[in-house]
């Protein structure tokens, strides 16, 4: 019995430390954690907050959350930002805490076109509540596993503490944009048993574009606008692609959004396929509230209770340098901006 639970145990360390990254539906709403070119993309001081609920009628689910700030110098063509991320899963409390700090700088190849690239160096922290494991010498006195265990193996437990670099490149103008992004370029060690867990790279590819609903000749308060977008990201033999569009007529936005790869298939012959996610929210002069559910597709069905996802978005206008022309060239990637 005891070595049946220590074998479970460290295979369970080893799967979750082979699994991917925690993502997020909005991952328009969480530019920064997509891609470190995206910082300064916006013409506000920017701040993020996102929290996605994954899984929540299976006990110990997924919780992610991520809180951003980043901001655009146009005197010095370039972006700063932070980027705080925590995802917590498991009935053992297994925790992930990421610090980033991220850079950008921008190529204005033309009048309408921009090139940014972007630097992201992070600093993370995995660790496990060892007060909820049950050793197997805790059950040889009772099935309650409160007895105190002297089981040598749970010294050789700890966190993981380790850096994390990643990288990338966005082009854009007024209504396109496409990206490429590479996560853990350096595939950090992060293993809690003093033993390898290399984190695989992941890499993202994502575009899309912004197409006005009216061209008329009359002038209008307000149109609506549509944004057809995809992802696709791939990290060891795991790949996800996203795809679908959003529809902004201010200051609703709605979105649909499909996430899988049907025809491709899972070890079990099954359709590679994930969830259908709906987006609802609104976007006010600096504020905007989106929520999300996923409706699980895959053959876990919807008794997961399919995730939930909330992102908040505020905007501080940064003022004017009236003796700089470089602000008026500025132009904001659409990927995240209003109607403007």
């Amino acid at each position: 019995m005891k070595r049946f639970c220590l074998s479970f145990f460290f295979l369970s360390v080893v799967i979750s430390s082979l699994a991917q990254d925690p993502e997020f539906s909005q991952y328009y709403a969480a530019p920064l954690y997509l891609n470190p070119a995206f910082t300064g993309t916006t013409n506000d001081h920017r701040f993020i907050a996102n929290y996605r609920n994954q899984w929540p009628n299976v006990a110990r689910g997924y919780s992610t959350y991520a809180f951003s700030y980043d901001f655009n110098l146009a005197n010095l063509n370039s972006g700063f930002g932070f980027l705080a991320t925590q995802d917590q899963a498991g009935s053992a409390g297994m925790r992930s805490t990421q610090f980033n700090f991220l850079y950008s700088y921008k190529w204005h190849i033309s009048s309408k076109w921009i090139i940014s690239s972007g630097l992201n160096f992070g600093y993370a922290v995995r660790s496990i509540d060892f007060n909820r494991l049950i050793f197997g010498d805790q059950l040889q006195f009772d099935n309650s596993g409160t007895t105190p265990s002297s089981d040598p193996s749970l010294y050789n437990l700890g966190a993981a503490h380790y850096f994390d670099f990643k990288a990338g490149a966005l082009a854009y103008n007024k209504n396109f944009w496409l990206g490429f992004s590479a996560q853990h370029l350096n595939e950090p060690n992060r293993s809690l048993i003093n033993q390898y867990a290399f984190v695989p790279m992941k890499i993202s590819i994502h575009g899309g574009v912004r197409i006005p609903l009216y061209n008329g000749a009359f002038k209008l308060d307000r149109i609506p606008v549509l944004s057809p977008s995809f992802v696709y990201k791939r990290q060891a033999n795991f790949e996800q692609l996203d795809v679908g569009a959003y529809l902004l007529y201010d200051p609703i936005v709605f979105g649909l959004w499909y996430r899988g790869i049907p025809v491709s298939k899972n070890a079990d012959n099954s359709p590679s396929q994930d969830a259908a996610v709906i987006i609802l929210g609104f976007q006010f002069s600096r504020l905007e509230v989106v929520y999300s559910y996923d409706f699980t597709v895959s053959k876990l069905g919807p008794a997961s209770g399919g995730a939930h996802e909330l992102a908040l978005k505020y905007r501080l206008e940064i003022p004017v340098n009236q003796k700089s022309r470089k602000k008026d060239k500025f132009i904001p990637c659409p990927t995240f901006n209003r109607k403007e």
